[in-house]
């Protein structure tokens, strides 16, 4: 792909509200997006301030995008697929520009037991991959492995204080 020098980026016209519109709606017909990636589009398209804040409420209004819905869908993939934890979803979300009151909100409303249920297996696994000569620069590994996957310190604790508990289940 090649890229736009500075000269043909002042060539081009800035777009219209109307182009913008119909632009972002498309575009969130395809898939989940939040305020704070429109309007970054919005911005690199050259929208004044009264534009964007015009083609958001149009967004908003007939429901192409919805910040807690965007939350919620987002952190539901982001554990199943990509098993992260609550500090790292949290991080990606603040990135996104989403209010951190909802941010809150949304990952107050998942219970421990699914965080658990899904580091659990990940330390597992990861377990029998580690070379550690003693239990505890085991478990400082695990913690190191946990913690960059986002998972907070009393979760990490409660996995592996309680391996002997899932192995006989």
């Amino acid at each position: 792909m090649r890229m736009e020098t500075p000269e043909e980026k002042q060539q081009k016209k800035p777009l219209t509200e109307q182009e913008a519109l119909r632009k972002l709606a498309a575009l969130c017909a395809k898939g989940e997006h939040c305020t704070g990636e429109m309007l970054t589009k919005m911005e690199r398209w050259g929208l004044d301030e009264g534009q964007q804040a015009s083609v958001m409420a149009k967004l908003v209004e007939g429901k192409y995008v919805d910040d807690e819905r965007f939350c919620r869908l987002f952190i539901h993939d982001k554990m199943k697929f990509d098993k992260w934890g609550r500090r790292k979803i949290e991080q990606a979300l603040w990135q996104k520009r989403i209010d951190p009151a909802l941010i809150k909100a949304t990952l107050d409303d998942i219970d421990d037991a699914e965080y658990i249920a899904i580091l659990h297996p990940l330390l597992q696994a990861k377990q029998k991959s580690i070379k550690a000569q003693s239990d505890y620069e085991r478990n400082m590994k695990l913690i190191r492995y946990a913690l960059g996957r986002g998972f907070t310190f009393d979760i990490i604790r409660q996995c592996i204080d309680n391996a002997d508990d899932y192995e006989e289940q």
